[in-house]
């Protein structure tokens, strides 16, 4: 097969599922990720076979490749489930006869607990943020002080526009997965620190190209995901924090904080816009082993 056919293949499907299912850009970029590795494994076999001679094989020497690679149960699972639905659309649309991925089990995953951060060290992230020495500083500290007052998945930070901010309320408004809208409230001062930060940092671009996004980088367009984790990256060394910094590490020491501190799980899972109250039921785990350790230092005989 060329590499051509295959690499239309997914094209045609990444584009099916933005049409057809209403996959968001980033589940497609997620699909488009898995599946360029499915397409490099296959391109170095036969160069013509069909899609069809492809099927018949392609699950068993893709499976070997996850495994020499060392991929984790987790990443493994998602990359078989990509695939899987990849030659499911191929079999609707008839290009294929048979998905060679339909029989074949997912890996589970072990329940990872999500690494929380002490409220010492969010302080000294949020100091090393205070020290600005330009406009960029100036923008960091306010998308690191709003993700961690609010809770939010990075998607949702740089996905904020100037709208989304309820400067009465104290509040902003998210827009999360599945389209799902929520409010949530944050404290005063990052509510001021937002609006400083648009009156004498954003508005004070002359390169504004996106109108509507709340944060903007050095050439006027709204920031990525993966320019906010580097900025993150380089504030937490900043701070003398050794341990891998990631944007959802903010999220989960925001989910871990409020429990400590005797919000309930119901509210918790609101602000964070799970669906499902047992996603949030992980953060339990986290709680619990807080209690144990007060009380080993609370309790006289223990």
């Amino acid at each position: 097969m060329t590499p051509d056919a295959l690499t239309t293949a997914v094209e045609m499907f990444l584009d099916h599922l933005v049409a057809e299912k209403g996959a968001s850009i980033n589940t497609r970029s997620a699909y488009k990720n898995d599946l360029s590795i499915f397409r490099d494994v296959q391109q170095t076999g036969d160069k013509h076979a069909t899609l069809n001679s492809l099927a018949a094989n392609s699950a068993t020497h893709f499976l070997s490749v996850l495994d020499e690679r060392g991929y984790s149960n987790s990443s493994k699972s998602r990359k078989i489930a990509s695939a899987k639905s990849f030659f499911k659309f191929l079999v609707d649309e008839q290009l294929v006869e048979q998905n060679p991925f339909a029989a074949v089990k997912q890996p589970k995953a072990g329940t990872a607990l999500p690494k929380a951060l002490s409220i010492d060290e969010v302080d000294d992230i949020l100091l090393a943020a205070s020290k600005i020495d330009n406009a960029e500083d100036a923008r960091d500290r306010v998308m690191i002080e709003l993700m961690y007052a609010a809770g939010l998945r990075v998607s949702e930070l740089v996905g904020m526009n100037l709208r989304n901010v309820d400067f009465e309320t104290n509040s902003v408004r998210v827009s999360g997965k599945g389209s799902k809208d929520r409010s949530v409230p944050i404290y005063e001062s990052c509510s001021l620190m937002i609006l400083e930060y648009i009156e004498y940092v954003r508005c004070g671009s002359s390169s504004a190209e996106d109108e509507s996004a709340l944060f903007l980088n050095r050439r006027g367009t709204r920031m990525t995901r993966q320019a906010f984790w580097l900025r993150l990256k380089r504030v937490a060394t900043k701070a003398g924090i050794s341990s891998k910094i990631t944007p959802h590490v903010l999220r989960h020491s925001f989910a871990t904080h409020l429990l400590h501190g005797g919000a309930s799980l119901r509210h918790v899972q609101e602000l964070l816009g799970h669906a499902n109250i047992a996603t949030t039921q992980i953060y339990t785990h986290l709680t619990n082993e807080h209690v144990r350790n007060e009380y080993q230092k609370a309790h006289p005989r223990a």
